[in-house]
């Protein structure tokens, strides 16, 4: 399969049982930064072709702060995918958004201190720009694909990521929604940013799972209980995938796809070698 997927889609492996999946292949990709966390699964939806990986792992082997994002994110980008959403289970931290509903954050506070956040290390400088981390074209076609889905779902909002694997405490939770956090996951960070460094368009479809622990009236969120929302939730998710790769316009440009045009600093003259070589596939078209 020679064809660029028009969309990247990052979850659980759930999402791949597609009834209308055709021509399926696997393709296992070695990146500067080790391996993706699974093979990427290529197939036709709507006579486009889609990528799928397994944020996680098959079987969910990787803990968040373990996922190699990296890797991730650059074997994505070798395929040539200029789109990625991003399904994950949240905690609301807001009353109004209530589990088994979907939320299409437009910013992100990372709470997360482990993990390695750029591409870019010593001998070749960038500062990417994410103000708005979100693109926000990728998320009015998810919007639009929602509402064709029937879903119940909310606009906006800031996701907060936690290093986890464990859940917050109460008091934790409690600061959150203080700080004006609307929900709270492991995993968007730094996905989204080594996806802005990479010229990719990066939205979220997250599903609310539970109220996290701030909820007096609701019972303390546990894994059971995410499970069991993102199970009934992986039809939703695949038709609203579905109906995203139907409504994808290829052929229109994006400022997410031009992100490192004026984000690098280093001077060309300094830049180490090694690093001009490994990053040659996200930086190669301006210093050519």
């Amino acid at each position: 399969m020679n064809e660029s997927p028009i969309l990247a889609v990052i979850g659980g492996s759930g999402l791949y049982g597609f009834e209308d999946l055709k021509d399926v292949e696997t393709k296992e990709i070695n990146t500067p930064f080790g391996k993706p966390s699974s093979p990427i699964t290529l197939g036709k939806l709507n006579g486009k072709t889609v990528a799928f990986l397994a944020r996680h792992g098959i079987g969910h082997i990787y803990p968040p702060s373990e996922v190699p994002y990296r890797a991730n994110i650059y074997a994505l980008k070798s395929l040539g995918v200029k789109r990625i959403v991003s399904v994950s289970a949240c905690g609301s931290l807001r009353e109004a958004y209530a589990p088994g509903q979907i939320l299409i954050p437009n910013q992100i506070f990372d709470f997360t201190h482990k993990r390695h956040r750029s591409f870019f290390s010593k001998g070749l400088v960038a500062h990417v720009s994410v103000a708005d981390p979100y693109c926000e074209a990728l998320s009015d076609v998810l919007e639009d694909s929602l509402k064709e889905s029937g879903a119940q779902y909310h606009r906006g909002g800031t996701y907060i990521t936690i290093e986890g694997p464990r859940f917050s405490t109460k008091g934790e939770s409690n600061v959150y929604r203080q700080w004006g956090m609307d929900i709270i996951g492991m995993t968007a960070a730094p996905e989204i940013f080594l996806a802005r460094e990479a010229e990719i368009c990066y939205t979220t479809m997250a599903h609310v799972t539970d109220y996290d622990v701030w909820h007096v009236s609701e019972e303390t969120v546990t894994l059971e209980m995410i499970v069991r929302t993102l199970q009934k939730n992986v039809k939703l998710a695949q038709d609203t995938i579905k109906n995203m790769v139907k409504r994808i316009d290829s052929s229109l440009d994006c400022d997410c796809h031009h992100a490192l045009r004026d984000a690098l600093i280093t001077n060309p003259q300094h830049i180490d070698a090694d690093q001009r070589q490994q990053l040659d596939l996200l930086i190669g078209k301006y210093l050519d």
